[in-house]
């Protein structure tokens, strides 16, 4: 078990997944290719049958488009120490750039290679490494066509399209209707549509079937910067979620941690009491065997809830510095949660299992009704945009502090 205690990345976070490599491959090699997106229209479907958004509409093109440009900072967080520290030379004007993570993202070590790392050295030996995937680009993306839900949710381990991004109609209607779009009034035309074919279609036959479209039918409205910096900080919300592998995480303590201490606390406290209750007959001890059940129950939603509160707010810190390293300003992030945390339907993350979707645990609010939860994690993503601007200052302190120091022998040199 102290093998599989990890630091998240980016963060530094203490987190513990007990899921052997082969598990997570099986679970990757589940969702690989297509298989991610017929997972997701089985759950989405626990609803009735959904209604999804062409690949050739123009909303479904935007939100990609959005998605390819967050998903191509994703190396950077690898080797934020190795980059020229641009962050230091931004003016106050200009959006911040974070300083260097203390702990980059890097594919996470296998136990068993600690262990055999941990021989060898004692051995004087060098070992390979094989480390865990990083769950990276590119994302899988679907866009759920229901007006009436503002929500998102991400979903999935694992390379090769394993995991991705669903997002919901209705969260676009609703930023796109805050401020007039530009409207695109060349016609597109039809022809390149018509060709389009893709795995999506052969798999899912007319579920992403391409219609044809007339000329009026192509135009639509262009969506300003300010929009896209909306739709690009819920998505940077749900790409931390993936790159920090918190669905592993969640899936790790939600089937086998949380609920293997509650049954050895529940049978070691059937134990103690059982000289008392033995004397009341079996009445009492099934009595309290359904109390323990039930009362195990709410105490394993209550350790998933802890769980999911410190996802939220590691994924709000880490979807501040994709945004940032994607050219937009991350201080923005903060005005979108404002202005998001009384919305009654708002994005979610999945943990559900690939193989048991399940609506009951298959996503988790972003922003729910938790007024204080909310509160909290503003105040973190605020806090974190300040750690930003202190360590910027400490920096520039102390290269003009070694700037002065290598001036100053120098002209102690010519003097003499």
């Amino acid at each position: 078990m102290l093998a599989s205690v990890e630091r998240t990345p980016l963060t530094g976070r203490w987190r513990l997944i007990i899921l052997s490599p082969e598990e997570e491959d099986e679970i990757a090699a589940q969702l690989a290719g297509p298989k991610w997106y017929q997972a997701v229209t089985d759950i989405l479907s626990n609803e009735g049958p959904p209604n999804l958004v062409p690949r050739h509409d123009w909303r479904y093109q935007w939100v990609q488009d959005t998605l390819h440009r967050l998903e191509s900072v994703i190396p950077i967080l690898q080797r934020e120490h190795e980059l020229n520290p641009l962050w230091l030379d931004l003016g106050p004007d200009q959006p911040p750039l974070p300083p260097p993570a203390e702990y980059p993202l890097r594919p996470r070590p296998r136990a068993t290679d600690r262990m055999r790392k941990f021989c060898d050295t004692l051995s004087g030996r060098k070992s390979a490494s094989s480390a865990h995937v990083i769950s990276g680009p590119p994302y899988s993306l679907l866009i759920a066509d229901k007006p009436d839900a503002a929500n998102a949710f991400s979903y999935g381990f694992g390379p090769d399209g394993a995991c991705g991004v669903v997002i919901y109609s209705g969260f676009l209607d609703d930023i796109l209707s805050k401020a007039p779009a530009r409207s695109n009034s060349t016609p597109t035309s039809p022809t390149p549509h018509l060709r389009e074919s893709s795995w999506l279609s052969s798999t899912f036959g007319t579920l992403f079937s391409i219609p044809p479209t007339s000329p009026a039918a192509s135009l639509h409205p262009i969506p300003t910067e300010e929009q896209t910096t909306e739709l690009a900080i819920l998505l940077a919300h749900e790409v931390a979620h993936l790159v920090l592998s918190h669905h592993l995480e969640t899936l790790s303590s939600g089937t086998i941690i949380i609920p293997a201490i509650i049954s050895m606390v529940a049978d070691m406290a059937r134990t103690l009491l059982f000289p008392v209750t033995m004397l009341f007959g079996p009445f009492i001890n099934d009595a309290i065997a359904q109390m323990g059940k039930v009362g195990s129950g709410h105490l394993t939603e209550l350790g998933e809830y802890c769980t999911s509160v410190k996802q939220e707010i590691e994924a709000d810190v880490v979807s501040a510095r994709l945004l940032a390293h994607a050219g937009f300003d991350a201080r923005k992030a903060v005005e979108f949660w404002e202005s998001r945390q009384d919305t009654p339907q708002s994005a979610n993350c999945s943990c559900a299992k690939p193989s048991e979707p399940d609506t009951r645990h298959a996503a988790r609010p972003i922003m729910g009704a938790s007024h204080p939860v909310n509160e909290v994690r503003i105040e973190r993503l605020k806090s974190e945009l300040v750690r930003w601007e202190l360590e910027k200052r400490v920096a520039v302190q102390r290269r003009a502090e070694g700037k002065s120091n290598e001036r100053g022998p120098h002209l102690t040199w010519a003097h003499f």
